[in-house]
């Protein structure tokens, strides 16, 4: 099979070298020999330079589509509409599939082509996407935005009917479902390898320096700043409590300022964005246990990265976090927003050797059926069976 696949990013060329700054691009990179050939479609900068994830050079090709810097930036959006859909099109008689991601304008588009030319059309969703765009209006004047998506998501859920879909955990799934078959997945970036032993696991001490790492983009949705109130508790009641945080975006400087206000900053590690790949999972396994504060989410593949290290794990009870770590059986949940109740669950978790090895025991069984490779091969089955 060779496979067409659209998602919203944006790639830059470097020579014969092709990059993104978004680590999905490593899962969808990976299908091959699962399929003959990946074709990404995505928006190429005119600036040349690199991100940090590339494509292989075999079994992946790139096909540049308009560029314009962001969403957000609609008349330039417009512009590239038109040579989009022709760029599209014509590759389509290359191309068994298409993968199309959306709701995003660009994805309803092209999925409209890939129906009317008669090339078999697979959907793929990875979050609640009026949520997403409520979630990051610039201003009240973009107020409109919101009913705009929500329009968008119901035009891919008609396309679902007849499309089968790739949805990121269950929510999606049933939204999406009732029509052609849909898929509930994640996206996992943890290869089998990499998952960590059990003895490993539980040998790591809680006698000394406790550190709690989150991974995630320091933007509103992910709520980075309760990690300072949470932190700023913890380190209250026992110095030895630190907190790393790996990610970057808008709220740092917000973040970092709380931290000082908190008097917590020197407890504090803000790492800034960390590449996915061996630096990350380096990370995971010198850290203690792994906070998630996120507000909305689908299935957060940051968790079963935190799975795949042995550690336990407290995050909020949003979207696909509940179905990931199984109602509460391999992490627990606490409520969005509650400073008080992470910090009570990270105690809990400190006083609880017991509770800490069966969670990392139910964690550690859990990654093994989501590692990258099994989610590639149920993936590929979808694709050839529903196809």
């Amino acid at each position: 099979m060779r496979l067409g696949v659209y998602c919203d990013m944006l790639f830059r060329r470097d020579g014969d070298v092709i990059s993104t700054r978004r680590a999905f691009i490593r899962f969808v990179a990976e299908l091959p020999p699962r399929v003959d050939e990946v074709v990404i479609f995505g928006r190429l900068d005119p600036s040349p330079g690199r991100f940090d994830y590339e494509l292989p050079s075999e079994r992946v090709r790139f096909v540049a589509l308009p560029h314009y810097a962001r969403g957000s930036d609609i008349a330039a959006l417009l512009r590239a509409v038109r040579s989009s859909r022709s760029i599209f099109a014509g590759e389509l008689a290359q191309l068994d599939a298409v993968w199309v991601f959306g709701p995003h304008p660009l994805a309803v588009v092209l999925a409209l082509t890939a129906r009317r030319r008669g090339t078999p059309l697979f959907l793929g969703v990875r979050q609640d996407y009026p949520q997403y765009i409520a979630g990051r209006l610039p201003s009240r004047r973009w107020a409109w935005a919101v009913p705009a998506a929500r329009a968008l998501d119901d035009v891919f859920r008609r396309l679902a009917r007849g499309a089968p879909t790739v949805a990121l955990g269950e929510e999606l799934g049933r939204r999406y479902g009732g029509g052609a078959p849909v898929l509930v997945t994640g996206f996992s970036l943890v290869p089998r390898a990499e998952v960590v032993e059990r003895e490993s696991a539980l040998a790591r001490s809680w006698e000394g320096e406790r550190v709690v790492l989150s991974v995630g983009r320091l933007d509103s949705e992910k709520n980075p700043l309760l990690l300072a109130e949470v932190i700023a508790r913890l380190h209250a009641n026992d110095p030895r409590w630190q907190l790393v945080v790996a990610g970057d975006g808008p709220l740092r400087g917000a973040l970092e300022e709380r931290l000082r206000a908190l008097g917590v900053d020197g407890a504090t590690r803000l790492l800034g964005e960390v590449a996915n790949g061996p630096q990350l999972w380096a990370l995971y396994r010198t850290s203690t246990v792994f906070l998630h504060v996120s507000l909305t989410e689908g299935l957060p593949q940051v968790l079963f990265e935190a799975q795949a290290a042995g550690l336990p794990i407290v995050a909020t009870a949003v979207g696909g976090v509940s179905e990931a770590l199984h109602e509460g059986r391999t992490g627990l949940l606490v409520q969005p927003r509650d400073a008080g109740a992470c910090v009570d669950a990270l105690e809990l978790l400190a006083g609880d050797t017991e509770l800490r090895e069966q969670l990392i025991d139910a964690g550690l069984r859990s990654v093994a059926d989501e590692t990258l490779e099994a989610q590639l091969d149920r993936l590929a089955t979808f694709f050839a069976t529903a196809a």
